[in-house]
């Protein structure tokens, strides 16, 4: 019995909790927006693509918010709409990405540049474009009971540890994405702040879903166990479990079966 209050006592709750998740249209910010909502949060639901974001947001009683998370006034006026609907955040779960594939060096020369820097702005300035203006007005928020006022949870990948060849981009984002975690984290520690990332293995979103059959089997049978992809809601049920639980702050979590990923 004893046990059952401890848990009640350290369990953040967060029903009328304000909540933001970019790339929220599809994919794993579509089932953290499902995940966030079934547990009572008010939900913004950020993405570039307007007319998923809104199906989504429907869905979950959520509201729906066009957003460029690698443009600083494109975020800036979508946590503001966010804010005003439904107060400041206390929650934000950064999902928003791209994964094209190119060698540094491919057939027809050296990778251009601008394709690079387009991943770095997406991935990785835009985890951090919105993780300050969540923060920042977190910071000015009253503390929950646990001295708690909020948490960030961005998402890496396992290509940050074991990228592939076609993968410098992509991989070198999400590093990224580790190495700022841990900072982040410390940085916020006296505001109470808290910042995660998770580090999904192969997954089954848009992307993956849209390759034949046989590859999508080939790619689950690379996966220790469970052999097959990941589903996007095992990625928010952590994502619940991580905003629940106090004590985890400035880790990155991976979520990917035992997969250590080959060269190619």
């Amino acid at each position: 019995m004893r046990s059952e209050r401890s848990l009640a006592e350290v369990q953040v709750e967060i029903r009328g909790v304000s909540a933001v998740v970019t790339g929220g249209a599809s994919g794993l910010g579509a089932a953290t927006a499902r995940m966030l909502a079934a547990n009572g949060a008010k939900v913004a639901v950020l993405d570039v693509n307007e007319a998923d974001a809104q199906t989504v947001a429907k869905e979950i009683g959520g509201i729906a918010l066009t957003c460029d998370v690698s443009d600083a006034a494109s975020a800036e006026a979508a946590v503001a709409k966010a804010r005003e609907a439904h107060g400041a955040a206390r929650i934000l779960v950064n999902c928003a990405g791209i994964a094209p594939a190119a060698r540094i060096v491919g057939r027809n020369g050296p990778m251009a540049l601008d394709a690079y820097a387009k991943v770095i702005q997406v991935n990785l300035i835009g985890s951090f474009n919105l993780m300050r203006l969540i923060a920042a007005d977190a910071m000015k928020l009253d503390s929950l009971e646990s001295g708690e006022r909020g948490v960030i949870i961005s998402t890496a990948s396992v290509a940050a540890y074991e990228g592939q060849i076609g993968q410098a981009a992509y991989a070198s984002a999400k590093a990224g994405i580790v190495g700022l975690t841990l900072p982040a984290a410390r940085e916020f520690a006296s505001s109470g702040i808290r910042v995660c990332a998770i580090a999904p293995g192969i997954f089954e979103t848009p992307m993956l879903r849209g390759l034949p059959q046989e590859v999508q089997d080939s790619l689950g049978a690379a996966v220790p166990y469970p052999s097959r992809l990941g589903k996007p809601e095992e990625y928010a049920q952590l994502a619940l479990a991580i905003i629940q639980n106090t004590m985890l702050n400035g880790e990155v979590i991976r979520l990917d079966g035992a997969l250590r990923m080959q060269p190619k």
